[in-house]
């Protein structure tokens, strides 16, 4: 397993976070102008993954909500899938929930994707609810929540 390293972003890594994006889920894509707002929406945060900080391979975009925190995105670039990044991210993620002092940590997931699904529930998330056509191409995504 990778020595995996994860750090959080600044606003000069909305370039490199928009191209990973890109990678990482092709069209379903936020796209790179919703990538980049992320930097400058309150409360966001952007973490970073990889063997090192020139060369990200991973990201994960999560909101500080005060007593609740959610994943937004998680994404990770396909040669380095299944090396234990996503779940390094997702690691990020949580404690730096817990340290925002957040109590439970809601995300989304493709109803179809049983590979994301598998991360968040070895992490402890429960499936809470549905949201039916939650995405632009009309899938429908499980609702999952961790408590922290």
């Amino acid at each position: 397993m990778n020595a995996w390293r994860v750090w959080t972003a600044g606003p000069a890594d909305a370039e490199t976070l928009a191209s990973l994006e890109a990678l990482a889920f092709g069209g379903r894509s936020w796209g790179g102008d919703s990538v980049k707002e992320s930097f400058v929406a309150p409360r966001v945060t952007v973490l970073l993954g990889g063997e090192n900080v020139r060369e990200p391979l991973g990201f994960a975009v999560w909101r500080d909500l005060g007593s609740e925190a959610e994943l937004l995105t998680i994404g990770v670039v396909a040669p380095a899938r299944g090396k234990g990044l996503g779940e390094a991210l997702l690691s990020g993620v949580i404690r730096a929930a817990q340290d925002a002092r957040a109590e439970r940590c809601f995300l989304e997931v493709d109803a179809l994707n049983e590979t994301a699904a598998a991360l968040y529930k070895k992490a402890g998330f429960t499936p809470v609810g549905e949201r039916r056509r939650y995405y632009a191409d009309g899938g429908d995504a499980v609702v999952m929540a961790l408590d922290l």
